[in-house]
This record gives structure tokens, C-alpha cells and sequence, in this order.
């Protein structure tokens, strides 16, 4: 069979989900914001719902594997972690692609699959990744480790945090990339991991400076119902976060949908982070977290509601626009901006029933009213936006807001 009619070049395709996403928040708005009171706030913020995102092409040799024709038995029963590895292992010296057919492939994730540079791991429809049970309280099914030009698509990896047989521990991820360099995650569903989803950060090197993770871009990825969070971003830079939904995080503390955090051992810094059109709901944690050390993150066209803690919290970081999205029935403020967080921008962003804990849930569809800067009240700070009195270079142009 010639495989190589089965690959995806993600140049050629408009992402579905990005069609999605951006339908909910039209929907949404529909019958609250004309049209031309849309246009006008994304104009403002110079970006438009109809910009399209097409995830980089990484570059690798013209090889094909089959991971079948290497005995992988995708069959649910048989721990294929070594046939899946021997064949990552073959492909030439300029890389290639390794290919998974539809099946259920068992990965011990406390040996887990180690990628190589040049390489693309496809997972075709139907094929999915399951992390073997284990007491570990690190475990990894797919890990990137000091590695360049990786791209990951297709299919899904499902983690073990239903049959775990340890208590302790929150590092079971489903892909684990550290100190690695231009690095596509797409076209990917990650769920019911002990840990993460998807883990971004650096590597740690004895008596070194560890290194970051730069230019790693995650596109139209499902992450849900995991244990700890959907997405972690640690020290890295240069973070592209498009189309994806992060979703019903439960279990461990923080519990976000996106968390934008340093490793509290590592002294670096995470910078230069967008994320853009993407849906964050129902986590048990706040929907979005940017803590400490953390500067240039862009939030705008996301649909961030019913999380368990604010849409978005910010602690202490610098410099961060928060431009056309939506916050609502977040079960604290829409935006919290705390512990002198510094030169953020708020802008054009619609806010309807948010801090649910003294208002409590209602889907009501009330008129929206636009206002500049923090405001006081049901329709401002008191429910939706609130700064703290440390926080310095604070920039809240109008929103739209709702009780």
C-alpha cells in the first residue's frame, strides 16, 4: 500500500474547528452586538474574525513508516511501545514520516515514545494512542525532548487517569514537549490524562541554563477532561495556541483550561505567547492563568465560560493584550489582573453573567452596554474586569458588558 497518499500537508486545508469556534462566537453575539458594533471592536484592536491560520510546515525527509510493518499490533491488547519506537528509530538521517493505521495502540507511557528531529508522527483517523495503566507519578505517552522540527497530527491519545494505580503525582501527560524548537501539534484529540493534556517547557541541564522551547505552535487540538490541566506552558517562547478547545480540566489543582507558568525550579521566563480562537469552558480551575515571570501573552477571539475560577487570571506578569473575547458564566470575574501586573490592555471584549458565585447563573440574553475603563456596578469590575491597586499601566478601553 502506498502510505504516502494518506499524509496531510496542513498548508492545504482550512482547519474545520476554526469554523466552529468562530461560528459560536458569532452565534453568541448575535441579537446583543450589531454587526457593526462587532466590526468597529475588532477593527479597534486591528484583527478580523475571518483571518484564517494555517500551521507551519516543518521540515523532513520524503520517508514513510508504517508502524505495522515494524509489529504493532493496534489491537487494544498488545503494548506496542517498542515496534511504534524501533520504527521512529529507523527513519533515515533526514528524518521522514511515521505512520499509525486506524487501531488502538497500547504505549507504556513510563518508557514512552521518544521522538526524533525531522520527524512528523501521524495518527491517521480512527488511530489512537492509549496510555498503558502505571503507579508512576511522571509518565509520558509522547515525548519531545531536545529535539527540532517535530510535527504530531491526527487521531487521539487517551491517558490513564480512569485505571491509574497510583494516588500520588501530576505529571501523566499525554505529550510532554521540553527544550525542543519548532514543533507542530495539530488535527489531535488529548483526554483523561493523569496530568496534562499538552506540556510546554524547558529542559533542565545539569550545570547548565535550561533550555527553552521555542516556536511551538498547537493548532485545532481537543484537550479535555484531563486531570490537572488542558495545556501547560512553561519556559518557552514563541507559542502559537490556535482553534483548539481546552476544556473540563477536574481532579488537581490548578485545574485550567491554559496555564501559562514557569516551573517554579527553573528561573527562565516564558514569553511571546498568543492564543487565539479557541474555546476554554468548564474547567474546575480558572479558564486562563498567566503567573509570574510570564511576558507578551495575547488572548483575543477565545470563548472562555463556565469555569470554576475567573475566565482569565492574571499574577504578576508583563505586558499581555486581552482583545475580543468572550467571558461568560465564569463562576468568578471575567478578568482578574492582580499582584502588580504590569502594561496589560483590556479591550473590546464582550462580558455577560460572570462571578456566578454571588449572582448566580443566568442565560438570559440582557442588552449589552459598551464602557471605557473600570467601572463600577453589575454591568463593570464589580462582576466582569477588576484590577488590583498595585497593578501598574493598567489599559481597560470599552467593553461590552452585561448583567
Amino acid at each position: 500500500m502506498n502510505h504516502a497518499t494518506r499524509t496531510h500537508d496542513a498548508r492545504d486545508t482550512k482547519l474545520s474547528r476554526r469554523n466552529f469556534l468562530r461560528n459560536s462566537l458569532l452565534l453568541a453575539a448575535t441579537g446583543v452586538l450589531t454587526a457593526t458594533g462587532l466590526q468597529r471592536a475588532f477593527a479597534a484592536a486591528g484583527s478580523t474574525l475571518d483571518s484564517t491560520y494555517i500551521p507551519p510546515k516543518r521540515a523532513r525527509g520524503s520517508a514513510i513508516l508504517n508502524v505495522r510493518d515494524r509489529g504493532a499490533h493496534g489491537d487494544g491488547i498488545h503494548d506496542d511501545t517498542t515496534a511504534i519506537q524501533s520504527s521512529i528509530d529507523a527513519l533515515p538521517s533526514d528524518g521522514g514520516t511515521i505512520y499509525i493505521p486506524a487501531g488502538t495502540y497500547v504505549i507504556d507511557p513510563t518508557r514512552n515514545l521518544r521522538l526524533r528531529s525531522k520527524m512528523h508522527l501521524q495518527l491517521a483517523d480512527g488511530a489512537k494512542l492509549v496510555a498503558k495503566r502505571n503507579d508512576a507519578d511522571r509518565a509520558y505517552v509522547v515525548m519531545v525532548y531536545k529535539v527540532s522540527d517535530v510535527e504530531i497530527s491526527g487521531g487521539q491519545i487517551v491517558g490513564d487517569r480512569d485505571t491509574h494505580l497510583g494516588t500520588t503525582g501530576e505529571w501523566g501527560h499525554a505529550i510532554m514537549v521540553r527544550g525542543s524548537s519548532r514543533v507542530t501539534i495539530r488535527d489531535i484529540h488529548l483526554s483523561k490524562c493523569w496530568g496534562d493534556g499538552l506540556s510546554i517547557g524547558g529542559a533542565m541541564v545539569a550545570g547548565a541554563p535550561t533550555i527553552a522551547s521555542q516556536d511551538v505552535v498547537v493548532a485545532n487540538v481537543v484537550s479535555t477532561n484531563n486531570r490537572r490541566q488542558g495545556l501547560s506552558i512553561g519556559r518557552s517562547s514563541g507559542v502559537k495556541v490556535y482553534d483548539s478547545e481546552f476544556s473540563y480540566s477536574n481532579g488537581v489543582a490548578p485545574g485550567c483550561g491554559i496555564d501559562i507558568e514557569p516551573d517554579a525550579n527553573d528561573s527562565g521566563t516564558t514569553s511571546t505567547v498568543h492564543i487565539e480562537n479557541c474555546l476554554v469552558r468548564n474547567n474546575q480551575g480558572n479558564g486562563i492563568q498567566v503567573y509570574k515571570r510570564v511576558s507578551g501573552v495575547t488572548i483575543r477571539h477565545c470563548t472562555v465560560v463556565y469555569n470554576g475560577g475567573y475566565g482569565i487570571l492574571a499574577i504578576s506578569p508583563y505586558k499581555g493584550y486581552v482583545a475580543l473575547n468572550r467571558f461568560e458564566h465564569n463562576y468568578l470575574q471575567g478578568v482578574m489582573l492582580r499582584s502588580a501586573t504590569t502594561s496589560y490592555q483590556v479591550s473590546g471584549n464582550v462580558f455577560r453573567n460572570n462571578h456566578t458565585r454571588l449572582h448566580g447563573v443566568n442565560t438570559a440574553i440582557n442588552p449589552l452596554v459598551a464602557m471605557t475603563g473600570l467601572v463600577g456596578g453589575n454591568h463593570g469590575n464589580g462582576a466582569h474586569i477588576q484590577a488590583t491597586d498595585d497593578c501598574v499601566d493598567i489599559r481597560v478601553t470599552t467593553n461590552y458588558y452585561a448583567k
